[in-house]
C-alpha cells in the first residue's frame, strides 16, 4: 500500500487525536523519514535562532522574554516528538505551529512577533 501526502491510514481509528497531539505520528506516515528530519530541523533552527535573538537583545528583560519563549516552544516540540516515538506518556502536549487549533496558533505567533521585535 502506497502511502503519500493526504494518504495517511493511521489518522482514522489507530490514533486519538491526530490532528492535535500525533500530528508528527501522520506526518512520519505521509512524509517519511525526510519530513521528520525537515520538521525537527526547523524547530532546531528555531530554537538556535531563538538563543541568538536572547544574546543579542538591548535589555535583560528582552534577553529573558526571548530565552522563554524560545525554551517553551522547544520544549512543547521535544515532548510531543518523545510522546509520539513512546518515549514518553502521553501528556497531551500539542506540536507547535503544527497541531490544529486557532488559539494555539495565534498565541504562538503573537509570542514569537513580541520576540521578534528584539531583533
Amino acid at each position: 500500500m502506497e502511502h503519500g501526502l493526504g494518504n495517511s491510514t493511521q489518522k482514522y481509528l489507530y490514533l486519538p487525536e491526530p490532528q492535535n497531539d500525533f500530528i508528527f505520528a501522520v506526518i512520519a506516515e505521509e512524509l517519511g523519514f525526510f519530513g521528520c528530519v525537515v520538521i525537527i530541523l526547523l524547530f532546531a533552527i528555531f530554537v538556535w535562532r531563538g538563543a541568538l535573538v536572547a544574546m543579542k537583545a538591548p535589555d535583560m528583560f528582552g534577553s529573558l522574554v526571548a530565552t522563554g519563549i524560545t525554551a517553551i516552544i522547544g520544549l512543547q516540540a521535544i515532548i510531543n516528538i518523545a510522546v509520539v516515538t513512546s518515549s514518553m506518556p502521553n501528556t497531551g502536549m500539542q506540536l507547535p505551529f503544527f497541531s490544529y487549533g486557532g488559539t494555539s496558533l495565534l498565541i504562538l505567533l503573537c509570542s514569537v512577533r513580541s520576540v521578534a521585535k528584539y531583533f
